[in-house]
């Protein structure tokens, strides 16, 4: 059996996550000993790194406690694995192109702030160069560079 220390050594991660995991259920103590301390089994660590992979791929803990209990009830969970995966490369890949969208109406507006005037507030007026824009971001700036490329706009 080992501590929580020697657990968090055994297995790379360190020790407050071992401890937050075990207080949420993704690692069970095996035992106490009589000073208070929890025991885990050795087998605990590659638990850990698995679950440490599972988190760099973009698994929730919700999702990891799924997948772990699957396989603790003897199931694969390698059908759900890439049922998330392919979700979430689905859902990355919308965020990515609204990202790209955002980045090329702000590359848009920047160019064309370049050439206005600074103007002090006005009482109706905050910034000149975002209200141009307009609040559903389809003002008078950047619509005539709408779907191009900054190489484009060059």
């Amino acid at each position: 059996m080992m501590t929580i220390s020697e657990l968090a050594s055994r297995s790379g991660v360190p020790a407050q996550i071992v401890r937050y995991y075990a207080r949420i259920g993704l690692i069970e103590p095996a035992g106490e000993r009589g000073n208070g301390y929890r025991e885990f089994d050795p087998r605990d660590a590659p638990r850990l790194r698995f679950i440490r992979a599972a988190k760099q791929l973009g698994f929730t803990l919700a999702e990891i406690r799924q997948i772990t209990s699957r396989a603790t009830r003897g199931e694969s969970p390698c059908p759900e694995v890439r049922a998330i995966l392919r979700r979430r490369i689905d859902e990355n890949r919308a965020r990515l192109d609204a990202m790209q969208a955002l980045q090329s109406r702000m590359e848009a507006a920047l160019e064309t702030w370049e050439q206005m005037p600074d103007r002090e507030p006005d009482g109706e007026c905050i910034c000149h160069l975002i209200e141009a824009v307009g609040a559903d971001g389809a003002g008078s700036v950047g619509e005539e560079n709408a779907g191009r490329t900054p190489e484009d706009r060059r």
